[in-house]
């Protein structure tokens, strides 16, 4: 069962289906009531109709015995006592209007001409009162009706009769007429109209339900079956293709995109966009892990060099060197390190500290760089911005000629950090691909003097973890001049605008 029902398509199918089957349900026996109660009403109108016939008859001063009350309809007059005074013909058995008697008294076998006889030799079950009290218990009107009058009023009930051997159902009506003549007072007329036709358009109704509303179910449940298919078919392609790229491990491929513009589709489109970005970061990464072996290569191969040298012989064994090569090694380590855990997504911390501080400490160990630092509050982590102040400042003191200034202010809700160098500069349309991870314009530059190219990378990344930019222009003397922002006085998890640039932060390398 749950296999059945656990596809999207086979639920949607149920689902619709029975939300229909509770709709066409509902209004099915909506409709039967509908039909049933109009049907009624009508029934009851003709029976008024014909009550009204009879005591127009009445009021005109028509005898009992010459009422027309022949005919397939059960009509029954009533006296004020609830004395049956005329009565249909053929009438055999009547049941629904409080009397069931269906010949006249003092009439043996006979008609309503002895009942009419007996009223006028004032026989005392004739009331003449003219209090109007009807019978069973007083049917009548609050108000008196005058001689000749029809009541306003009709009464309804439903009931059996049975005419000339054949029963039905029946709708009677009950109007009430005041009667002068021979002081027969007020008189109730009971008409009865057949309710047959109306039982039969009911059952007829219910059985056309019966039948049409599953047919109806059926048809609705494969239509949905087939739109639902038909509308998830593009899933199944999605699904199917990212299949294919799990098993082949092809990030260059794409799932297909249907020719609509619905929900589907921007799945499709939002997919593709996922897998170009997983595919480049993948690229990147192997990118990452090619450069960083590249770089790790060479000082491990010149410190094996020396070793081995130095074991066969030991008067030429280069210490300062094999020491320089373990420093170079060491740092590619700790930057390869910093930039894994960056990738990793470590957060930079929400402890403050003065930045300038740190600015005139970091500028006190290296000569020849001028300060102009005050003291500006940020957040984040001391350890990584100090690491950004480190590589700026031995960028620009490979490149400068003579001179490396430091400032330090702040800008509305930004601390501007700004090195500047009287080197050759940075050309305009280098200076974001010196931000690369691995990047030297210089390629013919010694690697002992030009570093692993990291540098730059590691400063923007950190830069932009803690809610600030590293952008790098000419300086106003000539030169380079990298300026660093960062929110003053604020977290980075609040922090500033994030970075203007819409590349990830990657490589700084010396230029």
């Amino acid at each position: 069962m749950r296999r059945l029902f656990g596809s999207v398509r086979a639920r949607a199918t149920l689902a619709a289906t029975f939300v229909v089957a509770v709709a066409l349900v509902a209004a099915g026996i909506a409709v039967l009531f509908s039909l049933r109660s109009n049907l009624y009403e009508q029934a009851g109108t003709e029976a008024e109709r014909a009550a009204r016939t009879v005591a127009a008859d009445l009021a005109g001063g028509t005898a009992y015995d010459e009422l027309s009350l022949d005919g397939d309809r059960p009509v029954q007059v009533v006296d004020a006592s609830g004395t049956l005074v005329a009565a249909s013909e053929d009438l055999e058995r009547i049941s629904g209007t409080g009397v069931d008697a269906v010949r006249p008294r003092a009439s043996a076998g006979g008609g309503s001409g002895a009942a009419d006889g007996a009223g006028e030799d004032g026989d005392d079950d004739d009331s003449d009162d003219d209090s109007g009290g009807g019978h069973n218990g007083g049917r009548g009107n609050d108000d008196a009706l005058e001689p000749g009058e029809i009541g306003d009023d009709a009464d309804f009930s439903d009931g059996t009769a049975t005419i000339d051997g054949e029963s039905a159902d029946y709708r009677f009506a009950a109007v009430e007429v005041e009667v002068e003549v021979q002081d027969r007072g007020t008189l109730t007329v009971y008409a009865g109209s057949p309710l047959t036709a109306e039982q039969s358009a009911v059952r007829t109704a219910l059985t056309v339900m019966l039948i049409g509303f599953p047919l109806l179910l059926a048809v609705m449940a494969g239509v949905t079956w087939l739109v639902t298919r038909r509308a998830l078919r593009p899933v199944e392609g999605i699904r199917g293709e990212m299949a294919a790229i799990t098993a082949s491990e092809d990030l260059a491929r794409r799932v297909p995109v249907p020719d609509t513009h619905d929900e589907v589709a921007r799945l499709a489109r939002t997919t593709n966009e996922t897998l170009a970005v997983l595919e480049a970061s993948v690229e990147r990464q192997r990118r990452f892990v090619a450069d960083a072996s590249h770089e790790l290569r060479s000082p491990i191969a010149s410190l094996r060099t020396q070793l081995e040298v130095g074991v066969a012989h030991p008067e030429l064994l280069d210490v300062p060197g094999a020491v320089e090569d373990t420093v170079r090694l060491q740092r590619l380590a700790a930057d390869l390190l910093l930039l894994a855990r960056l990738d990793a997504g470590e957060g930079p911390g929400d402890a403050r500290f003065d930045l300038g501080a740190l600015v005139r400490r970091e500028a006190a160990q290296r000569a020849g760089v001028t300060v102009d630092a005050g003291t500006v509050e940020v957040a984040g982590s001391r350890g990584q911005v100090g690491r950004v102040l480190a590589n700026l400042l031995d960028n620009a003191r490979r490149h400068a000629r003579s001179r490396t200034a430091v400032t330090l202010r702040t800008e509305g809700p930004w601390a501007v950090l700004a090195v500047a160098d009287d080197g050759a500069g940075v050309p305009e349309h280098e200076r974001e691909r010196i931000f690369e991870r691995f990047v030297r314009l210089d390629d013919a530059r010694s690697r002992d003097d030009g570093g692993a190219g990291l540098g730059l990378a590691i400063a923007r990344d950190v830069a932009r973890r803690h809610g600030g930019t590293l952008t790098v222009r000419e300086a106003p003397g000539g030169g380079a001049l990298f300026e660093l922002r960062l929110p003053a006085g604020r977290s980075p998890a609040g922090g500033g605008p994030a970075a203007t640039d819409g590349r990830a932060a990657r490589a700084d390398a010396p230029r």
